[in-house]
Formats: C-alpha cells, structure tokens, sequence
C-alpha cells in the first residue's frame, strides 16, 4: 500500500508503526457555525481511509477534535449576547447532524479544546523548562528558533517567515518577540473573554496547543497518520510538529496527509466573494449521499471543483449505481428466473468480472487511496452487471453476488448506495396496493386503468418498470 507523505513529498510504502493497528489524527470542526464544503471534503476523505483500513483488518484508533474555544468562537457570542459554551454545543450538536448523515463514523476520540487545558498547560510548562518557550506581557510564545528543523513539513525558511503567520489572523507583532515566526501558546486574559488559572496568570490557549496536547493524549507520541486540509501545513501542523517534537525527540506522526480544496465555480471560496457553501446550504438542492459520492469522484490530493452542475451528475451517476443493484436483487430473487435453465458460462463471466471489480477497487485504494478510480471501478461492474440482467441464462446465485458486492464496496467508501440512511426504501403500502391494481387490470386488458394507477403511483414518488419477471417498483 502506498501512501503519499507531505513531509517527503513523495508516495512511500505504509508501514504503520504497531504491526496491524493504526493510530490517525485528523483536524477537526471549529465550532461556531455549520461547516462547509470544504469542511466536509477533509471529514469526507479522512474518515474514507479508516473505513478503507479497517476493512483489509487494521485496528484503527481515530481521533479528532473539537475546537470550542477561538476568536471566532467569543465574537459569535458577543454577537448573540450569549455565552461561548452555548454557541460551542450548539454547533456541535450540528456538525454531528450532518455528520452523521454523510455517513461519517465516530471517532474513537473527539475531544474538546476546553476539555484538555490542563494537559495544554501541562505541555507549555514543559517547553518552558527546557527554553523553547518565554513569557511576554500578553502571553508565553514559542521560540522557532529554539526548533532547528522547523519549516521541514511546509519547506519554509525561517527567513521567509512573516509576522502573523503564527496564529489564524494577521495580528499586530507582540512587543519583545523575539523572531517574527514565533506563535503564541498561552494567551493572557483580556477582558470578558474565558479564561483558566495558569502559572502565567490567567488566559486561555493558542490553536496550534490544543492538537499536542490531544495527540499526546489519546494516541502518544508518534502517530502513523495525521490529516488535514492542505491550509494546515503551515502554520498548523508546522507549529505542532515543533511544539511535539521538541519535546519528545520523536517524529510526531510518519504520515502526514493533506487533502487539496474545493472550488467554487472555478473559483476559491470565500465569502467575501458570495460563494461561500455551508453543507445545510447545499442539501437543499442535493442529498447527503449525493454530496459525499461527489467528493469521493476526485482524488483527494487533487482540487475538485464544485457546481450545481457536477452536483447534478454525481446524483445521476449514484442513481445508476441505486438501479443497478436494485435491478440485480429484483430480477435475481424472480422465481422464473430460478427455474430457468442456465448457461454456466454466462454465470462464470458475471463472476469473473466480481472478481475482477474487487481487483481494480484494491488497487486503487491501496495506490494512495484512489477513490476515483475505485469508483470507475464499481461503475465497470454495473455495466456488466446490467447487461447480465437481460440474459436469462445467468444464475440468480450470479446476479445477487453481482448486487452484494457493490453493495459491499460501496459501504467501504461510505456511499449511502440505496438511499436507505435518509429516508429509507421501504415501499409504502399504499404503493404496493396500486401496483397490484394495476398489474390486475393489465391482466384484464384495461389498460387506460393501467395508466391511471401507474399515475398515482407516480405521484407518490415511485415508479413502476414492468420486466419479463414482472414489475419492478423503484422509488424517484
């Protein structure tokens, strides 16, 4: 299995520190509002590899966090005259909604920020007894200089290192910095913000602490994966690696894994451009499933960009997939079907082509987690799988392996294939009763009955596809 590492720029063999269990970190949701697009491709794409990893027998440890206390967090709660307690449980009552519905496992930990201040200050202590950090009047900052491999993960020199880049906003230089790239650790208390007892006086974290601590924590001192959007090389996860390892001495994580961004309309989103999509904005268009199938069509590492339009073949292209398996299962299940005679032949190169499927789909995600082409992949054993149905002479035993195996790749990925997690695909009763209706009164020869019923039917949303083994209702 090949993997391709940020730190060395290149794919290398994955070869995770414990043999058969792997540790991965991933940066988790900020929590002052719903998350985005963008948001939701690293989710997406992180919580895909441990579901990939899991099924060829990896015990996974996966952790993610929480970040429930920010700048942005405090000036929501100002804006709303409320607490930031309030605006964090809030949101993060939302992200799991949307999470879950995208079929994003939990993590094993999702701790918060606020949860592990101690072990936040346990580490600060630590950095500043070994003089890697120093207090100023406004807060304990790290000392860059102090880390001689600092800028191995982003490339960048500390020469080329600019004021501000330390923390998430462009911020006036504290007075007695000693190099511009020094990033803060501990803030000190201003007035009406949340604050916690320290040996520095009270305050509260900086963002890149929180993540030490947790993987500290949770999963130790060197983890095989750890993942975020390709934003976070620098200066996230270059100031973790820093505050990490200079205190262990150990690589904090073998592997570290971005994902690319999605695009607007070819475009960067932003919303100072208006093209800003939070998930709750796009799923009044689209479906959960629809919105996790479209970010698993492009490699990860790869930008994608989003549209109504790439949104609207991506629902096409899951809906083969949907008719696909739903055809197999019916027409394979058909009791004339069973007792029709069968050509071995036809069966074996319906089985041979399972086969292969499963091949190509190893392949693909074994080659750096190529969800793309795992999913070309699933989409050959459609077409196969479609043109077997028309052949009679093909095992009932063929076509619902056919259906079971891309039922069972699919749930690898992820992919909500039956719609069965948002709404479900049990047919209504009243549905059955029509089309029972209506297959008497074609068997009476009234067909303007027929059509009438077929109507109704429709207008349930469902729709009836008469096949030589009888009809076969589908839901629009």
């Amino acid at each position: 299995m090949k993997l391709y590492n940020t730190m060395s720029r290149s794919k290398e063999e994955f070869i995770p520190v414990e043999p058969g269990r792997v540790k991965m970190y991933a940066c988790g949701p900020t929590v002052y509002d719903f998350f985005h697009i963008g948001n939701a491709r690293a989710f997406i794409n992180f919580d895909t590899m441990r579901r990939y990893l899991e099924y060829i027998g990896f015990e996974v440890e996966f952790c993610q966090n929480f970040t429930d206390i920010d700048d942005k967090i405090i000036r929501r709660a100002r804006d709303e005259d409320t607490t930031i307690d309030d605006i964090s449980e809030r949101y993060i009552k939302e992200y799991y909604i949307d999470a879950d519905r995208l079929k994003i496992l939990r993590p094993t930990h999702q701790p918060k920020a606020t949860e592990t201040v101690p072990e936040m200050i346990g580490l600060i202590s630590e950095l500043m007894e070994k003089g890697i950090a120093y207090e100023l009047p406004d807060g304990v900052y790290y000392d860059v200089s102090k880390f001689t491999e600092y800028g191995k993960l982003s490339r960048y020199h500390l020469d080329d290192l600019v004021e501000g880049a330390g923390e998430r906003e462009n911020v006036r230089e504290a007075e007695g910095k000693r190099n511009p790239g020094d990033f803060v650790l501990w803030k000190k208390k201003k007035e009406n913000e949340p604050a916690w007892p320290s040996p520095w006086g009270e305050g509260r974290p900086g963002w890149h602490i929180e993540c030490s601590a947790m993987i500290r924590k949770h999963l130790g001192d060197t983890i095989d994966i750890h993942g975020g959007g390709q934003d976070l090389i620098f200066p996230h996860h270059e100031n973790e690696i820093a505050q990490s390892e200079a205190l262990t001495g150990a690589p904090l994580s073998k592997y570290w894994v971005h994902n690319a961004f999605v695009n607007i309309d070819n475009e960067k989103m932003s919303k100072s451009a208006g093209n800003f999509f939070t998930i709750r904005d796009i799923i009044k268009k689209f479906e959960y499933r629809v919105i996790r199938f479209f970010i698993l069509t492009g490699h990860y590492r790869m930008p994608i960009n989003f549209a109504d339009s790439l949104l609207e073949a991506a629902e096409n292209g899951l809906d083969r997939i949907r008719e696909s398996v739903v055809n197999l299962r019916f027409t394979g299940a058909a009791e004339d079907r069973k007792r029709t005679q069968k050509d071995e032949r036809s069966s074996w190169e319906l089985m041979e082509a399972i086969e292969k499927t499963s091949r190509d789909f190893l392949d693909a995600m074994e080659d750096d987690f190529n969800t793309a082409d795992a999913i070309t992949a699933i989409f050959q054993l459609v077409r196969t799988a479609n043109t077997a149905c028309q052949n009679p002479s093909v095992s009932s035993d063929a076509l619902l392996s056919a259906a079971d195996k891309i039922m069972e790749l699919g749930e690898v990925l992820g992919l909500d294939i039956l719609g069965e997690d948002e709404d479900g695909i049990r047919i209504p009763d009243e549905v059955t009763r029509l089309v029972k209706k209506r297959t008497l009164a074609k068997q009476e020869r009234d067909f303007a009955l027929a059509d009438q019923l077929r109507d109704r039917v429709t207008a349930l949303g469902y729709q009836i596809k008469d096949t030589p083994s009888g009809p076969q209702v589908i839901k629009l």
